[in-house]
C-alpha cells in the first residue's frame, strides 16, 4: 500500500504548482480531442506516444480505467513571450523531468504508474515508430494526455485550476495512473 502522506510530503518539495488525486472515471474521453491531434498536430503518426500508435480512444479509455487512482500534477513557468512557440516548448523538458521524479517516488513505494504527459515523446532524435520498430525506451516514453482523447479541462475546472492563466504563463500537466 502506498504511503500517500509520505508521497505528498515529497511532492511538496518539488517545483509543482499543483498535485491532486482525481478519480480516473471522472475523465472525459472524446474522439473530438483525438481529431484535433490528427488535424492539427505535426506529430500525428510519427511517434509511439501519439495516435494512431496509442490505439483507438476506446482502447485508451479501457487502459486508463484499469487503474483505480490518478495523480494529476502541474507545473507553471513564465516565459518572455508566450506567442514564441519555441520558447514556450523549451520549458516542456523541465516539466517532464519533474514528472519522472514523481514516477521515481512512486516506484520507490512499489507503485508502477502509467503516465500521460505533454506533447509527443522526445526521448529519441528519431522515433522507432517511423521505422516500424518497437519503442527503444518504453520506460521513458509518456504518451500525451490528448493522445488518449482525454479532455483534461473539465477535471481542471472541477479542481479550481486553469488550462491557461494568460499573460506569459505556460502550464503543463501530467496524469499518473496507478493501483496500490
Amino acid at each position: 500500500m502506498m504511503d500517500k502522506a509520505l508521497l505528498e510530503q515529497q511532492l511538496s518539495e518539488l517545483p509543482l504548482y499543483v498535485y491532486t488525486y482525481i478519480d480516473p472515471r471522472a475523465l472525459e474521453f472524446s474522439s473530438r480531442i483525438r481529431y484535433i491531434c490528427q488535424a492539427e498536430c505535426p506529430m500525428y503518426g510519427k511517434s509511439w506516444a501519439c495516435p494512431p500508435a496509442t490505439g483507438e480512444v476506446d482502447a485508451c479509455k479501457k487502459r486508463c480505467a484499469a487503474y483505480a487512482n490518478c495523480l494529476l500534477i502541474g507545473t507553471i513557468v513564465e516565459v518572455g513571450d508566450i506567442s514564441n512557440i519555441e520558447e514556450s516548448l523549451a520549458t516542456r523538458g523541465d516539466h517532464e523531468a519533474v514528472t519522472n521524479e514523481v514516477r521515481d517516488l512512486m516506484r520507490q513505494q512499489g507503485v508502477e504508474p502509467y503516465i500521460l504527459s505533454t506533447e509527443a515523446c522526445a526521448a529519441c532524435d528519431r522515433c522507432a515508430y517511423l521505422d516500424g520498430q518497437p519503442c527503444r525506451f518504453p520506460e521513458r516514453m509518456h504518451p500525451c494526455i490528448e493522445s488518449h482523447g482525454i479532455n483534461v479541462i473539465p477535471v481542471l475546472e472541477e479542481n479550481g485550476l486553469e488550462f491557461q492563466y494568460g499573460g506569459n504563463i505556460v502550464t503543463w500537466y501530467s496524469l499518473l495512473f496507478f493501483n496500490e
